[in-house]
């Protein structure tokens, strides 16, 4: 009876979450869908037995907030385990996303310090009446958003609400926000908690926090970054994209968020490094044939362009860095040199086109064969094509 259950029952996922509900049934049910949450991690350990056992978990939320929480009844957990954690007050509910030694590795990257040098620890196994209490905040996180925003532009506070989180036993809500300038909410605190009658906790978040958390596709056809892998955003500057010859462009610069966009920090490094080799031209390379003006560098080529005019583009060279330097240490000498190029590097002559035979070059009845010219059934002027 309880395959059959599971089988005709019908679930409804919940994307922030990570999680599908069931309300068909005798009771709530809910169970995680993997792959279909924001920082979705894949655990490439776990075939192999772990090093160091650990009674710490990973216990994400919804959207991007995830963190770290203790075992200490010595549940049997897994990841995908839908579980009850300390809060502040209260409990929450949230899933298990990473266990044994990719913890430590977690921990590691992201930086993560538990407060006071105490985890919270994980309560249970969530219940069926946990998951129905769940599953009712979560239903009311939109309606409270909307109605957030219109107190905030009643009261006249130059902030922008983002995002509402209720806490899994619905008594406290985080309301996340934007602001340029320094808010004053304690009047708004006070408003919310009379209105919706939980306990209310305000965080303000940076414009990719808030783009991670609502998520999108970017311009490369793929989900953002911060929704599918970033936790930690470092700090990108034009600096970046002068150093890859990018254009300067601010709407291709531009990501969703209206930031400079994260991806331009990937590959800044290797330019940086492929940089180091080209030197810095202040003269022109001179040659008995005359100067040659510096144009632009190819970084990941390892060459530069040069023209003959320092006005247009004339008589374009592309040259290895080698033999630029080579070219300079001998201008620095008091000598120039007989060509731009290297005699290795000269490109060859092309081939003189010349005459090719063939069988049907050779052939004297080649133009024999005539082409039938198929006409349509009607001509232009209607009649029918006679034969």
């Amino acid at each position: 009876m309880e395959s059959e259950k599971q089988h005709t029952c019908k679930f409804r996922s919940e994307i922030g979450r990570g999680c599908s509900f069931c309300n068909e049934g005798a009771e709530v049910e809910a169970r995680p869908c993997g792959g279909c949450t924001k920082l979705h991690e894949t655990d490439w350990l776990a075939p192999y037995p772990d090093n160091v056992p650990t009674d710490i978990f990973e216990v994400r939320f919804k959207n991007t907030r995830r963190s770290f929480y203790q075992n200490v009844n010595n549940l049997p957990l897994k990841e995908g385990d839908i579980v009850a954690v300390e809060a502040s007050p209260g409990h929450d509910i949230g899933i298990i996303s990473l266990s044994g030694d990719m913890v430590a590795r977690q921990i590691r990257r992201t930086g993560f310090t538990p407060y006071n040098g105490e985890y919270k620890k994980i309560y249970r196994k969530a219940q069926p009446y946990d998951i129905e209490r769940w599953q009712e905040a979560i239903a009311l996180e939109h309606e409270t958003m909307i109605a957030s925003r219109q107190i905030a532009a009643e009261m006249g506070l130059n902030m922008k609400i983002g995002d509402v989180e209720y806490q899994g036993d619905k008594i406290k809500a985080i309301f996340y926000y934007i602001a340029d300038e320094r808010v004053d909410f304690r009047e708004l605190i006070k408003v919310f908690a009379e209105r919706f009658r939980i306990r209310i906790e305000m965080k303000q978040i940076g414009a990719r926090q808030e783009a991670g958390r609502i998520g999108g596709i970017g311009a490369c056809g793929r989900e953002l970054c911060c929704t599918s892998w970033i936790s930690n955003f470092t700090s990108v500057t034009t600096g970046a994209a002068r150093a890859q010859e990018i254009s300067l462009n601010p709407q291709k610069l531009a990501g969703q968020c209206s930031k400079l966009k994260c991806c331009m920090m990937y590959e800044y490094d290797t330019y940086v490094d492929a940089r180091k080799e080209f030197p810095r031209l202040r003269e022109p390379l001179q040659t008995i044939d005359g100067e040659w003006f510096f144009v632009k560098n190819d970084v990941l080529a390892g060459t530069m362009t040069f023209s003959s005019s320092k006005e247009t583009l004339a008589n374009l060279t592309v040259l290895p860095v080698a033999r630029v330097k080579e070219i300079m240490e001998l201008n620095r000498a008091g000598k120039k040199v007989d060509r731009l190029q290297h005699a290795d590097d000269l490109p060859e002559a092309p081939e003189e086109p010349t005459y090719r035979s063939g069988s049907d070059e050779d052939s004297i009845t080649r133009f024999d064969k005539t082409k039938r010219r198929k006409r349509g059934r009607n001509n232009r002027g209607g009649e029918r094509s006679e034969r």
